[in-house]
């Protein structure tokens, strides 16, 4: 072995998980913040200089990226313990959510680096925050999942109508408004989460009043709408398809609490169903998941609720139900990994569609090498269901397939690896830990990547 070889096969291993077969998953797991509301809290904070704490944050890498992120427009950022602490401990002993301290100057950086941004896509939620702070805005064009595409259209088409000057180059988007931005009725072509979150971001320090019509109405928007009334905005609607925002002239640091994770407590949901399990899930509000839990309700399990939480107990196998992907209220689409992991070990067939990304169902080879049933076709795909499925590596293609796998896993006969679970690492704060508290044998550890051969 040379020199280099050793540092050479640690930066070829990657992560992988392994979890034996024919699992049953019982007990409690508590859900902390949502990472999609998280990542967009802490850009509003760039609206307000001075001190900003936002609790009940996710200990997961997209967070930390987006700390990154901030520091580098000029920020100060730490995490501290929340308080009150998260009743579960991470795997490594520290808790799965923190609290981030946000000092935000009175005149923070206007370039968001492509390193970062790559790596992020929600980072480019910080382009309408900035551009109304400071006029003027370089950030580079978002990377993310590749789950399909997503463009910036309605985000640009909005801000334009406010008054900015958009244009590109080498990668970035640049948005200039020297004179302000001013209000506007805008109307989305889709309710796109991230287009109403910039827009609304913007909007609050424009002058005058913007109306922003099928707007997303996600429990994110909500909460950062919260956020940003809290720090003295106006706006009315959130929740609703029509948000009204009249402009003030600035805004205070706040403290505010992130809402509990939607996706995650879903994944849990259907984890439960999956494996014929008895599962309470505490720290997310079951209207959240209201179209979901039916489904599982029509799939022949019990659904209890009660405030902040609920309990999925499946005792028989689930029968097949249909699923249709939509934006909230509808059946989320960060859930289809799993809706096509309840359908593939359901009696009967299931048509699973997807109407939000149109590459949701790259990760469906992967279910198959665990002998899913899986046909597609466009956005539709037909699953049969067979009573277990076989296990085997695979490989996790973007944050929730990549649970979506792990769970499949603990439906098939033997072990099944999943690699590539720094994916998993973006979204979830600490799964391992979790399925043991449910009663799984489940194993952390790496492996040598496979090198791609060139034909």
């Amino acid at each position: 072995m040379g020199p280099g070889d050793a540092g050479d096969a640690a930066i070829n291993d990657i992560d992988v998980i392994r979890v034996a077969g024919e699992a049953r998953l019982a007990g409690t797991v508590h859900v902390v913040g949502a990472k999609n509301s998280a990542l967009k809290l802490m850009a509003a904070a760039l609206l307000a200089p001075g001190r900003n704490v936002i609790t009940n944050v996710p200990r997961i890498t997209d967070i930390a990226i987006m700390g990154e992120v901030l520091r580098r427009l000029g920020c100060g950022v730490r995490f501290e313990a929340d308080d009150p602490p998260d009743p579960m401990i991470a795997r490594d002993g520290s808790p799965r959510s923190r609290q981030v301290i946000i000092d935000v100057p009175e005149e923070p950086g206007a370039e968001a680096d492509y390193d970062l941004v790559r790596r992020l896509r929600a980072s480019i939620c910080v382009l309408g925050p900035l551009l109304a702070r400071r006029g003027y805005v370089r950030v580079a064009h978002p990377g993310g999942d590749a789950i399909g595409s997503r463009g910036l259209d309605m985000h640009i088409a909005g801000l334009a109508r406010m008054g900015a000057v958009i244009s590109g180059e080498h990668g970035f988007v640049i948005a200039e408004a020297p004179d302000g931005l001013h209000g506007a009725e805008i109307v989305l072509d889709f309710p796109s989460v991230g287009a109403t979150e910039n827009l609304v971001m913007a909007a609050v320090l424009a002058r005058g009043a913007t109306v922003i019509d099928n707007a997303a109405r996600e429990p994110e928007i909500v909460d950062i709408c919260a956020m940003l009334s809290g720090m003295g905005a106006r706006i009315s609607g959130a929740g609703t398809s029509t948000l009204r925002i009249i402009g003030v002239p600035e805004l205070r640091p706040v403290r505010h609490a992130t809402v509990g994770d939607r996706i995650v407590a879903g994944t849990w949901a259907f984890a439960a169903a999956m494996t014929r399990g008895d599962v309470t899930v505490t720290g997310v509000p079951p209207a959240f998941l209201e179209v979901a839990l039916d489904k599982l309700v029509s799939a022949g399990g019990l659904v209890e609720t009660r405030g902040d939480a609920f309990r999925v107990r499946m005792d028989d196998r689930p029968k097949a139900v249909d699923v249709v992907t939509l934006p909230f209220p509808g059946f989320a689409t960060d859930l289809l990994p799993m809706a096509i992991g309840l359908a593939a070990v359901s009696d009967g067939a299931s048509l699973i569609t997807e109407n939000i990304f149109d590459g949701r169902f790259m990760f469906a080879n992967e279910m198959m090498r665990l002998g899913a049933d899986i046909k597609t076709d466009g956005h539709h795909a037909l699953v049969c269901g067979h009573e277990r499925l076989s296990g085997a590596p695979v490989r996790a293609t973007d944050i929730r397939a990549g649970a979506g796998l792990i769970i499949a896993g603990l439906c098939a006969d033997g072990v099944t690896e999943v690699s590539h679970v720094h994916h998993v690492d973006r979204g979830y704060p600490d799964f391992v830990a979790d399925l043991r508290a449910l009663g799984i044998e489940v194993e952390r550890g790496t492996a040598p990547e496979e090198p791609d051969l060139a034909i």
